[in-house]
């Protein structure tokens, strides 16, 4: 069983995970929500154990982008927020379990035994991969974008990255989040104005004369795709 813990907490996040390994579980750790978000993304999981508060993306928030794709992992969320206001906005985001920090060990692992024991839940076929937003369409698998019916060619790091836009829209992604996400941790590190490269090679692609700009720029922060219709990425 392979478990995601995201905790921002190292001198709670190391020891947990020493403990889960133990136990025979396969443990990766994020300390922020970005890299934790990504790596949801990125790996196939059992389980996520998320810390409410959590830079970059909360573990709300984390768990949202995951029900909203219709990710049905099993998530178990740790903080010490202990309102009921709080626990139901932690279940109504679509958590699994709930557990208050400080907490003890033996629930904890009791709760994780409880959470992988579950029968999983019979996925929906899965859709098409393009992605749409307003007059623009992705076919990442081919490296296409379609806008007012015209074909646009992307490059591996175009489609990355339009990609990446489109799933998160009106979000404002910040310079640190993309490079993680097009480049990782990579030994060959870009040039500090790669990012903006890619920007604009890909705003020429898909921003051509006439046609309302999507890609809007969060000076000294990021970049932000809008979805000037007010509605969500569209699964096609």
């Amino acid at each position: 069983m392979r478990i995601l813990l995201v905790d921002d907490e190292a001198e709670m996040a190391d020891p947990l995970s020493r403990i889960l390994t133990q136990q025979g579980y396969v443990v990766d750790v994020a300390y922020d929500g970005g890299r934790g978000s990504q790596m949801a993304q990125e790996n196939h999981y059992d389980l996520l154990i998320l810390d409410w508060m959590l830079p970059q993306l909360s573990g709300l928030e984390i768990c949202q982008q995951l029900r909203s794709r219709g990710d049905t992992i099993p998530v178990l969320f740790l903080t010490a927020k202990d309102t009921i206001d709080d626990r139901v906005q932690g279940l109504d985001a679509g958590a699994d379990d709930y557990l208050i920090k400080p907490f003890e060990l033996r629930e904890l692992l009791a709760r994780v035994r409880a959470l992988l024991r579950r029968p999983p839940t019979l996925e929906p076929p899965a859709p098409s991969q393009r992605l749409r937003i307003d007059d623009l369409e992705l076919d990442p698998a081919n490296q296409l974008a379609y806008r007012h019916g015209r074909a646009i060619e992307l490059s591996e790091k175009e489609t990355q990255l339009l990609e990446y836009l489109m799933r998160h829209p009106n979000q404002l992604l910040t310079h640190d989040q993309i490079h993680q996400h097009l480049w990782g941790d990579s030994a060959e590190k870009p040039t500090s104005n790669a990012l903006a490269a890619q920007i604009r090679l890909l705003r020429r692609k898909i921003e051509t004369e006439g046609e309302s700009p999507l890609i809007n720029t969060v000076y000294g922060r990021g970049y932000r795709l809008c979805d000037t219709e007010g509605s969500n990425v569209k699964k096609l």
